[in-house]
């Protein structure tokens, strides 16, 4: 009887094996509790691959009102579900509607990849469990014109392209907002090397170059000294245990991330926690900004061979730059003749 038993459990695993059915254990955060990274040939994590954030898109960056007194720990898959659901709706609505109507914009459905998405949490913070970012200080940073988008000043005056912004311009989106998904090019590619890793961003075509080990450090300056501030910052990475961390300051006050000061510490953890599944998150630590260190999460998915990332052909907004700029002539001259 035992004997016979034990052949229908075996029978029944490699049924189930060979039907694809077998899934990884996983915990209450969603990560595989019997499944690690497998290794590079020099015996590093393996990362590699191109990911994808798209269906991410949407989800806030803090908890929303309405799910106040409540942890990312607290909401049931059910819940989440709903939320999405709800979230989904909304924003066909507003698609539809006048919430994307007018203005110098393409159709919605030319900008967004999906309407469909399938966000994997309710909201990104995960640090302070308020789901909350922290208070801000007294302190202004010092944000120079033009900044990360035009989008935040939308109305100019536009004396010159530096009254543009660095998005707008096709230099940067800064970090993180480059591997933030933004509707459409949300695709990152990551390679690996003994001592350094590449993180490439489909959108603005960017590339960060992250030394690994004991390479040495740009030393902080002030933006005249050339080499020591960038716009993505200086970064340096090391492993611990299975997870990638990589620690970046030295920012240009444009691209200060979060709208920070260019003192500001961004420390990212990149952790595989199935075979299609990395875990991104980054901590944000500067005293003239926030009255404490915070931390957001977000998952990264593996994609296939048939969605590689694309050329983003973009220079300097195209025709964009100079209409602007000869639209802003235009308007002055009107103004002083009357006509």
């Amino acid at each position: 009887m035992r004997r016979a038993l034990l052949l229908v459990v075996a029978v029944a695993c490699l049924v189930a094996a060979l039907s694809g059915r077998v899934e990884t254990p996983v915990n209450a955060q969603g990560s595989a509790r019997s499944w690690s990274a497998p290794r590079t040939p020099w015996g590093h994590p393996d990362l590699q691959g191109t990911y994808s954030n798209d269906d991410e898109t949407g989800t806030p960056m803090e908890r929303p009102r309405e799910l106040e007194g409540k942890t990312l720990a607290d909401i049931t898959p059910e819940e989440l579900q709903k939320i999405v659901k709800e979230r989904n709706e909304r924003f066909v609505e507003g698609v539809s509607g006048e919430e994307f109507a007018g203005g110098l914009r393409p159709p919605a459905h030319l900008i967004f990849d999906t309407f469909d998405r399938k966000n994997k949490r309710a909201w990104l913070v995960v640090d302070p469990p308020d789901g909350r970012i922290p208070r801000r200080t007294d302190v202004q940073p010092r944000r120079p014109r033009g900044g990360i988008s035009t989008n935040a000043n939308p109305k100019g005056p536009f004396n010159s392209w530096l009254d543009m912004g660095l998005y707008d311009r096709c230099i940067t989106r800064g970090i993180p907002a480059s591997m933030m998904p933004a509707g459409y090019g949300s695709r990152y590619d990551i390679t690996q090397s003994p001592d350094s890793v590449v993180i490439r961003y489909e959108m603005i075509h960017e590339a960060r170059v992250i030394p690994i080990g004991d390479s040495p450090r740009a030393e902080s300056g002030d933006r005249s000294t050339p080499g020591t501030r960038k716009y993505m910052g200086d970064a340096h990475g090391w492993w611990e245990g299975d997870t990638l961390v990589v620690e970046t300051t030295n920012f240009l006050p444009e691209t200060a991330p979060q709208g920070s000061t260019e003192q500001v510490k961004m420390v990212e953890r990149f952790t595989a926690t199935s075979p299609d599944v990395v875990d991104w998150r980054a901590t944000f630590e500067d005293s003239n900004t926030w009255t404490r260190p915070w931390t957001f999460s977000m998952p990264l998915t593996k994609v296939d061979s048939t969605q590689q990332m694309f050329e983003y052909a973009c220079h300097e907004g195209n025709l964009a730059m100079r209409n602007i700029l000869s639209a802003q002539r235009a308007e002055e001259k009107a103004a002083a003749t009357g006509k």
